[in-house]
Parts: C-alpha cells; structure tokens; sequence
C-alpha cells in the first residue's frame, strides 16, 4: 500500500514537472533549462501548486491526522465537552521515509519552475531519485538539482568505492558501538518514574550523544552505500556539538534539512529582507514547522519553538554577540546546555513527563528516592565507557567526512578493525531501529 502510496506522489510531481518545463507532449525534443528571470505562466504557476499541496496533503494526512484528533479531543476535555470528543477507531500508520521523500520529491517541482535545473523525461530515472534507497527513510534529503547529473552519468572509481566502505563501516560503528549503548543510558534515565539530579543530566546527555551517532550514524552509511554506487550525496553533519552558537547549530546539525527549510521556506517567506520584526517571525515560522516535521507532538512543537526563540535573540543582538565574551570552549558549553535542555522535549514522551524531567535537571526534584536498580543500570562500567567515548569522539575526533578523504593503510585498519567489531556486537544486541525511522 505504502509503495503505491509513493508511485501516486512520485507520478504526480513527474507529470507537474513537464508541465513546468513545458515539455509535455514533445516527447522527443531535449528539454531545456527555464529562464529564471522570466515570468512564468498560469499553467506553471498551477501545476507547481498541484505538486506542493498534493505533497503537504498526504505528509499532513499520514502524520498529523492522529496528533490531530488527540489534541482536538484533549481540548474538548479541558473545556469540559466531553460529549464532543471525536471518538473513531480510526488510526493512522505513518509510512517509513513520507517526511524524507516528500520534501525531496517537493524539490524537484520547486528547482525546475525556479529555473535551477532541467525536468527528466525518463520516468524511471526520476522514481530513481525519489525511491533512492540508501538514504530514503532518513535522510540526508537530496535535492534534485545536487544529483540530476549523477542520474544520466557518474562514474565508478575504486577511489570511491573504497571511501564508500569507509564511510558505511565507520557509520555503522557509531551506531552500534556509541549510539545504541548512550541509549540504553538515556532510556533507562527517561522511562524511570523519579531520577536524581545527576542522573537525569547523565541521561539527558547520553540522549544527546545517541541522537547524534544513530543519525549520522545513519547518514555515513547513506553516504556509503551511495558512493558505492556512484553516487556523491550532501555533507550532512560537521561536528554540531562544538557549535558556539544556537545559529551556528544549524549550520552543522542535519544540514540538509536547515538548508531544505532556508531555501525553501524562509526565503520565501522573505527571510532577513522584509525588515528585523518579520525576520524573527519567520524564523520562529520555519523553527515551529522543522519541529512539527520532526514528529506529530507538543513535545516537538516546543523543541522547534525554543530553537526558534534562540535563532531570534541571537539575530536582534547580532549572531555571536551573545557568546563573544566568552572564551571558545565556554561558548561551546552553553550552547550544548541549551541544545541538551532542548533534547529532553525531543525525548520524553509526554509534555509532563519532559518538564518533570527538566524539573531533576534544575534540581527543584530534591525528594527523589534513587532507584538502585537503575544507578546498577546506568553506571554499569561498559555504558560509562562508552559514553565517555562518546564525549571524546564528539569533540575531539574528526568528522567522517574529513577522515575518509584519503584512506592510508593504517586507516583501513582501524575502519576494518571497527567494523569486525560491530558486526560482532550487533550479534549480542537485541533489535534497535535508527532514530530517525520515526520521522
């Protein structure tokens, strides 16, 4: 259901975009690049809004549809009119990858009327590009301009292939040797009914650390499996957690989606152009609407608003004013602080169940009674360990990107020697999915 689901979306943006490139019946004349300062016509304009809202309509319907009607009800509740809940067996399955490809599939239609590449004939070819499977559940989001020259022609080098394995080994690594242990810290910490002050920060932490090695993680092997193939994707991680800035986050965390909601939203909207009061609203715009795209929650509402209001005070003072009396590794620590506080939104389940959280956090839960069973847990010698690596990686590692530019033998052995050993480790642990499979 769910691959006929993507062929009707994939179908419709193909048939728009031919109509945008005004290339439909002319089956066999080359299509050309529009002008971009040229005025586009009425049928343009319509087939670009036929592909943009077919595309929002199934994201809004498979993902919000449920989130909708829990919080239309929980209203009814508040307001005491019970009797106007909306009570359905109806339930929503959200399909793996909808938010992934529908953005990239929107980017397509978008880049062709804008004039910033050419339309595909080939039907095949452009369900290619929106079925690619390597980075198709999670990223990192391909737009069709960075790869539609790939589809016709790449070339096969043992130069990348090499690097491909590289980036596959090392991506899988992160995930099953940092990722999965930070989250059995973290899990432990925020499904616990009570947690002390130092444990919810090492919890809260170790969120941090899962969240970033399970998606880049992720996006490594993406990289990998496409470099194999052919195929060179976008950088989409460059050491976020050594950001000094909230703005400078951004530019390193999931930078296909930042620069995705810059090009495509906030620009539009009239980014930084239309005066300082309507910047801060549309930062706090693309911020609210990159956390709904996250997940069908208040939690992630309030995660995108409190980036957003962060974007916005460091933009009224001036992008690093706030951090620039600070010494470089002092900026760097508030700046975790505030995405770590950020992330126990992310992570709880419940809006209660993260202000609790935040509560031990900020020390105001004193009467906390440690559960020993979990302290047991948490502090087991092996998870300290590799949360401990964690840190290390994090700041003082090089990024995938960087370290695979030029494989050396001593390289190859260590890439080799650690994927042995996550291969031998998967086999001891139990099912663990990415992250980012939700979204």
């Amino acid at each position: 259901m769910f691959i006929l689901l993507m062929l009707f979306s994939t179908t419709i943006d193909y048939i728009c975009g031919l109509f945008i490139s005004e290339s439909i019946g002319e089956w066999g004349k080359p299509i050309k690049l529009l002008n971009k300062n040229s005025t586009r016509t009425k049928v343009q304009y319509r087939a670009l809004l036929i592909s943009i809202i077919s595309n929002l309509s199934l994201l809004a319907f498979f993902k919000y549809f449920n989130f909708g009607i829990e919080s239309y009800n929980g209203l009814m509740t508040g307001l005491g009119f019970d009797n106007y809940q909306y009570d359905s067996f109806f339930r929503v399955i959200l399909p793996l990858g909808i938010s992934f490809y529908t953005f990239q599939s929107m980017s397509y239609t978008i880049d062709i009327y804008r004039g910033n590449a050419k339309a595909i004939r080939n039907f095949i070819d452009f369900t290619c590009f929106v079925s690619m499977f390597p980075q198709l559940v999670a990223g990192p989001i391909i737009r069709f301009q960075e790869i539609a020259n790939q589809l016709e022609t790449r070339t096969h080098t043992i130069q990348k292939f090499t690097r491909g394995i590289a980036f596959f080994s090392l991506g899988l690594a992160k995930k099953i040797l940092l990722a999965n242990p930070c989250g059995k810290i973290a899990d432990s910490c925020f499904n616990a009914v009570e947690v002390g002050f130092i444990d919810s920060w090492y919890g809260a932490i170790a969120y941090a650390f899962q969240i970033y090695f399970d998606f880049s993680g992720y996006t490594d092997m993406a990289i990998g499996i496409g470099l194999m193939l052919g195929f060179v994707f976008s950088k989409n991680f460059d050491s976020p957690y050594s950001s000094r800035s909230i703005t400078d986050f951004w530019r390193k965390w999931h930078i296909s989606l930042s620069t995705w909601l810059r090009d495509y939203l906030y620009i539009p909207l009239g980014g930084n152009k239309k005066g300082k009061h309507r910047t801060y609203i549309n930062l706090m715009i693309v911020m609210l609407l990159g956390g709904l795209w996250h997940g069908a929650s208040w939690n992630f509402v309030i995660w995108g608003i409190i980036h957003g209001v962060f974007l916005s005070i460091e933009r009224m003072v001036g992008k690093e004013s706030l951090y620039k009396k600070l010494p470089k590794n002092a900026s760097i620590l508030v700046t975790f602080i505030i995405v770590v506080f950020a992330w126990v939104f992310f992570r709880s389940d419940t809006l209660s169940s993260a202000i609790n959280y935040l509560s031990s956090m900020l020390g105001f839960n004193t009467n906390v009674i440690t559960d020993n069973v979990i302290d047991i847990l948490i502090w087991n010698p092996y998870y300290l360990l590799c949360f401990i690596i964690s840190a290390i990686v994090v700041w003082f590692f090089p990024q995938t990107w960087d370290f695979t530019k030029k494989i050396t033998i001593p390289k190859a052995v260590y890439i080799l020697t650690l994927f042995t050993v996550s291969v031998i480790t998967l086999l001891t642990q139990s099912f663990n999915p990415f992250i980012y499979f939700i979204f």
